[in-house]
């Protein structure tokens, strides 16, 4: 891996990512593409819209079709037919809001799977095994993520189990060709992050994310200690924000130093018919859509602004077509990688303040 800092405002970043398979431009959105693909879209639908690189998940991917068979397909790529990169995240936090049943110490988790309940053991050695069986470029260090209201005392607990975790997966690591981000706790105490950013700093891995956010705080409180948190991380290295978000809050992420993302929220959407726009999010199945004859953004080269209109994708979820979740799920993920474009241009120029606030002041705007 090599990460090379281009241009910056403030703490706003333009990178560039290079990988075994390919070359990322940050500030980036990652696709998520939970167990091998990204929902409703082929990978050639997933490329013509820009994405450079997805995401997958160590924990679903272990329990079907199993990591090992995945390997003797020639791992991951081949697998799902995307040869760009890829990340793995480790498990640890599907493992805590999935399963029913979980017992967790410090040599790992045990726990229950979703599917049909057998008991199951994650370890950091077994997470790393995983991914590596996977074959992803970047692979995430197991950790565990509690809760936003958890006590002071579960936060200190976790911290402490992440750190012990995440020297035992550098230790495990094999792969020449991968690379593992390690993943700060902490929750909102910044004073807490800062330690455990410490002692992974310490380590010396490639790449830092944060983790333990967007599990139920608010907007606002993450907003307020995210500078403080992307701080705690090397500078020269990749930065990661797991699980966030909004258009917005990428927005905040971005001019806080974050330099990649990962969220559900342009697929779930665009499964629920909802599209994000640059005029705010539009619902299809409202009867106002039924007679407009507008794309749903003029300015989107996606296939589905390019070819239907916002009565079209009304019929289709009044209908429950499947193609209604599909077209809309392909205009979000176009939105976001755009929204990256829009945001990497803009720091290429040096006005990514004036970028970030007239996107707000229309958004909100529209609300």
């Amino acid at each position: 891996m090599k990460f090379s800092i281009q241009q910056t405002e403030g703490r706003a970043r333009r990178g560039q990512l290079i990988l075994t398979h390919g070359v990322v431009e940050t500030p980036i959105f990652m696709p998520v593409g939970t167990q091998a693909t990204v929902k409703g879209l082929t990978p050639q639908m997933v490329r013509d819209v820009g994405a450079q690189i997805i995401l997958s998940n160590t924990y679903h991917l272990a329990l079907r079709p199993g990591d090992e068979i995945i390997a003797e397909q020639g791992g991951l790529h081949r697998f799902m037919g995307w040869d760009r990169p890829i990340l793995t995240d480790s498990g640890g936090y599907q493992v805590f809001s999935l399963a029913d049943i979980r017992n967790i110490n410090d040599q790992g988790v045990r726990f229950r799977s979703h599917i049909d309940g057998t008991i199951l053991d994650l370890t950091p050695e077994r997470a790393v095994k995983i991914q590596e069986n996977l074959g992803s470029d970047i692979a995430m260090v197991l950790d565990e993520c509690p809760p936003a209201d958890a006590s002071d005392q579960t936060r200190r607990e976790a911290v402490r189990r992440s750190i012990l975790w995440a020297e035992r997966c550098r230790q495990a690591h094999t792969r020449n060709d991968q690379v593992q981000f390690a993943i700060t706790q902490g929750g909102l105490d910044v004073g807490l992050r800062k330690e455990c950013a410490a002692a992974l700093v310490a380590m010396d891995f490639p790449g830092y994310a944060l983790g333990g956010f967007s599990v139920g705080e608010s907007p606002e409180a993450m907003h307020a200690v995210l500078p403080e948190c992307a701080d705690t991380l090397p500078p020269e290295k990749p930065r990661y924000l797991m699980g966030v978000g909004r258009p917005e809050d990428l927005l905040v992420g971005i001019a806080s130093g974050i330099d990649m993302f990962d969220c559900v929220m342009p697929t779930r959407n665009g499964r629920n018919a909802t599209a994000f726009t640059n005029s705010g999010m539009l619902h299809l199945r409202n009867a106002i859509h039924k007679r407009d004859s507008q794309p749903l953004e003029s300015s989107c080269p996606c296939y589905c602004c390019a070819n239907f209109s916002r009565a079209y994708l009304h019929h289709l979820f009044r209908s429950k077509e499947m193609l209604g979740p599909i077209l809309l799920s392909l205009h979000n993920i176009s939105y976001y990688l755009r929204l990256m474009e829009g945001a990497r241009k803009a720091l290429e120029q040096g006005r990514f303040a004036q970028f970030h606030q007239e996107r707000l002041a229309r958004w909100q705007s529209n609300t």
